[in-house]
């Protein structure tokens, strides 16, 4: 019998999307855990494979059309199998039609106790590529995620559990046997692990020729769409601009820069600004909180959105409960989650469940600017250059001095924050960098 292709539930509140390119033509063979289609949603392009080995019998919804999760997008069987021209009709829209105005898709029927999980073919693309790199049978574990679906973290979690029930514990090498009396060392003659390179930030290419009209990509209108609802429909925008002086910052990441690098991570001052951001969002919850015409929901959890320009436009990876972390734990997923969002490896569950963002505009040169809130937030914090600059120091008799300053655009949602507020949170932001004491 044919296997279904279906249109995978990419994120909790995401209930459709839009079949991008196809990567397999009808007819051609397919192994297991193969991309076949790629399918776009509000801001992420990710992969759909192959839950079974075979050819692609037929495709359903061409490229272009979205369609509601659930959908059956194309069949996966044998060359001799006969295939029907609609599938689930009240689901499936012919290839080459639009979708219709309102489908209900049905879940798919649960599986007969001896037939292999229906989860297996609803695992996100990256659960798939690490499942197939590591030669794992995802349906040997048990998923965490909606409707029991494998998760990333749980593949995480049965990779650790296998290598811990595989390896011997080593021996310890002298420097760290018990009694030794001398500090722990790491071997000159290990290497160190190779940070990531700065963020590139380069000029986006020309999108054509003068004269062509180029089409909106599905990214291009959601963000035209976020921003025209935001500013004006949505919430009364106004910002507040305060300056740092990063001298603190500075002195920090240059004594600590190379430790880090030699495990791997490079310490950004994105970092700094996130991590002094979620601590004035945990003093200020107000800030952290998004406004309900029946009141104001103040958020749980600290999920700091960080702003990446793309050729193609902006997305916003979330790291979460940045309160709980560290400093190196923000500039590694920090490193991780940008060098994904270049490389068009987010998840769209990377870009959902923000609560603030904060966007880096002074990698280009920019000293300030009055960003657009990002819907439902409550604001967004603008993070300008980083320049040097003559100043007057108050407490040293109005010395004069060089110090490496920074401007902060806070723009808010003045239905929630009335100015003293706003100026409070960016204040405290302001405290915490130029006394930095977090590590």
């Amino acid at each position: 019998m044919p296997t279904k292709v279906i249109m995978p539930q990419m994120g909790e509140s995401v209930v459709e999307g839009t079949v991008g390119q196809w990567l397999k033509r009808e007819g051609d063979p397919v192994s297991e855990y193969e991309p076949i289609v790629e399918v776009e949603t509000d801001k992420v392009t990710s992969e759909v494979t192959a839950s079974t080995s075979g050819t692609l019998l037929k495709i359903y919804v061409g490229e272009g059309l979205t369609v509601p999760t659930g959908t059956v997008l194309a069949l996966i069987g044998q060359p001799d199998e006969a295939v029907p021209d609609v599938v689930e009709a009240e689901a499936v829209v012919a290839f080459g039609h639009a979708a219709p105005e309102a489908t209900t898709s049905p879940p798919e029927a649960p599986p007969a106790p001896e037939a292999r999980p229906a989860a297996r073919s609803h695992v996100t693309p990256v659960v798939a590529r690490m499942a197939a790199q590591h030669a794992i049978d995802v349906s040997r574990i048990q998923g965490t995620g909606h409707g029991g679906r494998v998760t990333k973290r749980d593949l995480l979690a049965y990779l650790e559990r296998s290598s811990a029930a595989e390896q011997p514990t080593p021996e310890l090498p002298p420097w760290e046997q018990p009694g030794s009396g001398e500090l722990f060392k790491i071997p000159t003659e290990a290497p160190a692990p190779t940070p990531p390179p700065d963020h590139a930030h380069k000029a986006p290419p020309a999108p054509g020729a003068p004269g062509d009209l180029i089409p909106h990509s599905p990214m291009r209108r959601r963000i035209a769409e976020h921003m025209v609802r935001s500013k004006l429909h949505t919430a009364p925008h106004v910002t507040t601009v305060f300056e740092a002086d990063m001298g603190a910052v500075v002195a920090h990441r240059a004594a600590h820069k190379d430790d880090f690098a030699r495990r791997g991570t490079n310490l950004t001052f994105t970092a700094y600004f996130v991590a002094a951001t979620a601590q004035a969002l945990r003093r200020h919850p107000a800030v952290n909180s998004e406004w309900r015409e029946d009141g104001l929901l103040l958020k749980p959890e600290v999920n700091i959105g960080m702003a990446v320009a793309l050729d193609e436009g902006l997305i916003v990876p979330v790291i979460r409960r940045a309160d709980e972390l560290s400093l190196a734990g923000i500039a590694r997923q920090a490193n991780d989650l940008a060098a994904r969002a270049r490389a068009g490896k987010l998840s769209p569950d990377d870009v959902q469940g923000g609560t603030f963002t904060l966007t880096n505009h002074g990698v280009s040169g920019s000293l300030f600017a009055t960003p657009i809130i990002n819907q439902p937030q409550t604001g967004i914090l603008g993070v300008g250059a980083i320049k040097k600059r003559v100043v007057v120091l108050e407490d040293q008799g109005d010395a004069l001095a060089v110090r490496p300053m920074v401007y902060l655009s806070f723009t808010f949602d003045h239905r929630t924050l009335d100015g003293a507020a706003a100026d409070w949170f960016v204040a405290e932001i302001v405290r915490l960098l130029e006394g930095w004491s977090l590590e």
